[in-house]
């Protein structure tokens, strides 16, 4: 592990600008742990709320690719004849290129923010959008964007951390996100489906995991000392959802 990992990225940001990730961030996103016990297990989730899933999507979106530690994933389940990854950052598509390439994984690689994405309209089939969203100031034209890329009845996976986990001060310090534009669950459902997204409430879930706490309540119950309070009655710290563009 680096010496200088602990240590916050040197950027002065303008407001609306991007917020790189912190070098701890960096690291994290690129470990085994990440793969895992995250991308994979949200990836899972998120195609148990397909209300009608295919047997294959020929085009797919990992937006926000960063390391490219989804391309594994989205090829082996979704099947896909195109497979682009899209990021803001060049480290990250630097560690993408080699991701593949070890992989033996065809991808096409975009650097670009979501609100902004260098394709034509309607010409995606499924996006995967995993904890990408709160780090991004241009949400609701990223949203538009992912609805003009999508054909008509194309998916939209979306994972994201909520404010109530991002504003935590573990989460604070070791990572590095635009503050001012943090939603909660309800929030990001309302505006994904203001943009234009058609989803029902079997598409939606809202995990609680111990980890996304940064509470001495979320370890209780890892250690099975306690029982999470049930939705309702917490403010949540996840939402997944499956959008579609209507056909």
């Amino acid at each position: 592990m680096p010496d200088d990992l602990w240590r916050p990225a040197r950027h002065e940001r303008r407001p609306g600008e991007f917020v790189p990730e912190s070098r701890f961030g960096f690291w994290f996103l690129g470990t085994y742990t990440w793969e895992k016990h995250v991308v994979e297990i949200t990836l899972d989730e998120l195609v148990g709320l397909i209300s009608e899933p295919r047997a294959s999507y020929p085009v797919v979106l990992d937006a926000g690719c960063g390391q490219g530690k989804a391309f594994r994933l989205l090829h082996g389940k979704f099947r896909p004849r195109r497979l682009i990854g899209l990021d803001a950052e060049a480290r990250g598509l630097l560690r993408a290129q080699d991701t593949a390439a070890e992989q033996g994984i065809p991808v096409e690689l975009l650097r670009s923010d979501c609100s902004a994405i260098a394709l034509p309209d309607a010409c995606v089939d499924l996006i995967f959008c995993h904890q990408t969203f709160h780090h991004l100031v241009h949400q609701e034209a990223a949203l538009a964007e992912f609805h003009r890329v999508l054909k008509p009845g194309g998916v939209l996976l979306f994972a994201e951390s909520t404010r109530e986990y991002i504003c935590t001060w573990v989460i604070r310090i070791l990572f590095r996100h635009p503050m001012e534009v943090q939603r909660t669950a309800d929030e990001y459902l309302k505006m994904i489906r203001h943009a234009g997204f058609v989803f029902e409430p079997r598409n939606v879930s809202f995990p609680y995991l111990w980890w996304s706490r940064a509470t001495a309540a979320g370890l209780l119950e890892c250690l099975g000392l306690r029982s999470a309070p049930p939705p309702g009655q917490r403010k949540e710290t996840l939402v997944y959802v499956v959008g579609v563009k209507p056909a």
